[in-house]
């Protein structure tokens, strides 16, 4: 069911707390279409207020003063980590780490654990479509380490091919680390098929739920990931915040990644101990109000609801498919929507047009799309294609936006045909 029938957004109203939506770009001054929500999202107002709220009302460092601005600061960056671990399902505060992005949440884990836990005889198990930010840290860490780095393949659908997984993720398995949700392909992976998959053979799996968290409901302790990660700019949240979901046990017996600041609990000239869970883990002085900013972006998503997300993203998806499926000469990768198959972004390529090319022409019309290999050139690769468009949509976006590209598309094949 659509989400037209089921649980309509009121786009227009949401739109108002945007203004940059509202911006007009160019020599003709074309209002700007958004669809690059993929790489990120735009910030709503109420979170742009959290943000100068901050700096204007109580500006201070967390955890290392008694006077009122600093404890003001402190109560509002914890209570941030209970919201987002509320937002996703951790248990609390302790499950929740705070770090710069998604890449960031990668290497925590790949150097605080899999230095430490990797050698020779052990494997770690990507898909084909993971991002650079999975891919290449585990490719290093594995080479480091003296492990092996082990690829689940891609169907000619852009899915993920579960025999192979079985096959490949064995005995040998220490850790899985797969995308939830495709940034390239839209492709919502099997991720708890996955997840049992690696506990079957006592292996960890990382998930990188950045185009996940921000699209549909996510329940950590329901999937039962070891690791999540996801970053604020893709969920209307600001730059510079991520998060990293652990079991506490884990996070527990894990060394620290930064060493610095705060995340200590006792300094001698002979050794040092940590603090507790998160801080152990948040060196220096942490995203403060970056954090604090992004937890009003939760409350923002929790008050549209995320099943309406989802379904709205869906939506429009189903939308981009059907009319560009309509064009000939476009050729769409991943799989068709429907089933919760897709999320709410569609990549594709123009016979005769080169990606970046087609970039350009969007711009003219004031579309903002992506192209490129989308920190995916393996999966590209496979593909055997060097680049693609990127249409990725948003709760802001609306149906006649889809038509500006269509439009955007049937001008560059005019002019390079």
């Amino acid at each position: 069911m659509g989400i037209q029938e089921s649980a309509p957004l009121d786009v227009d109203a949401i739109r108002e707390d945007f203004p940059i939506l509202q911006r007009r770009v160019g020599p003709e001054e074309k209002q700007v279409v958004y669809l690059d929500n993929a790489a990120t999202t735009q910030t709503p107002e109420p979170v742009v207020e959290t943000i100068t709220d901050y700096y204007r009302q109580y500006n201070a460092n967390v955890h290392r003063g008694i006077h009122h601005l600093s404890q003001e600061a402190s109560i509002a960056y914890e209570e941030a980590h209970d919201r987002l671990a509320e937002f996703v399902g951790a248990d609390g505060r302790e499950e929740m780490v705070f770090t710069k992005n998604t890449t960031e949440a990668e290497n925590l884990v790949a150097y605080a654990w899999g230095l430490n836990e990797l050698g020779p005889g052990d494997e770690v198990v990507l898909t084909e479509m993971e991002h650079h930010a999975s891919l290449v840290t585990w490719q290093q860490i594995a080479e480091r380490t003296g492990a092996t780095a082990r690829y689940i393949r891609v169907t000619d659908e852009g899915e993920l091919d579960m025999d192979h997984a079985r096959k490949v993720i064995g005995e040998a398995t220490a850790m899985v680390s797969a995308v939830h949700v495709s940034n390239a392909l839209g492709t919502v992976n099997p991720i708890e098929a996955l997840v049992d998959l690696a506990h079957d053979h006592d292996a960890l799996i990382f998930v990188d739920g950045a185009q996940a968290v921000p699209t549909r409901p996510v329940d950590v302790k329901a999937i039962d990931a070891d690791f999540y990660a996801f970053s604020g700019h893709k969920m209307l949240g600001p730059t510079g915040i991520g998060c990293l979901y652990g079991k506490e046990a884990l996070l527990d017996e894990m060394e620290p990644f930064n060493y610095g600041g705060d995340m200590i609990r006792k300094v001698t000239f002979e050794e040092a101990t940590w603090n507790d869970l998160p801080w152990k883990f948040e060196a220096g002085t942490p995203v403060i109000a970056q954090g604090i900013a992004l937890a009003a972006a939760a409350d923002y998503l929790d008050g549209i609801g995320m099943d309406r997300v989802r379904a709205h993203e869906e939506f429009l998806s189903e939308v981009a498919y059907e009319r560009l499926s309509a064009i000939d000469g476009v050729e769409i990768y991943g799989p068709p929507p429907g089933d919760d198959r897709r999320a709410g972004l569609v990549s594709f390529n123009v016979e005769g047009v080169h990606a970046h090319d087609l970039a350009s022409i969007m711009n003219d019309h004031a579309v903002a799309i992506r192209a490129g290999d989308h920190c995916t050139q393996p999966l590209h690769d496979h593909l055997g294609i060097t680049a693609s468009a990127r249409a990725s949509f948003y709760v802001y976006n609306r149906p006649d936006e889809i038509d500006a590209l269509i439009e955007g598309i049937e001008d560059a094949q005019e002019l390079f045909a």
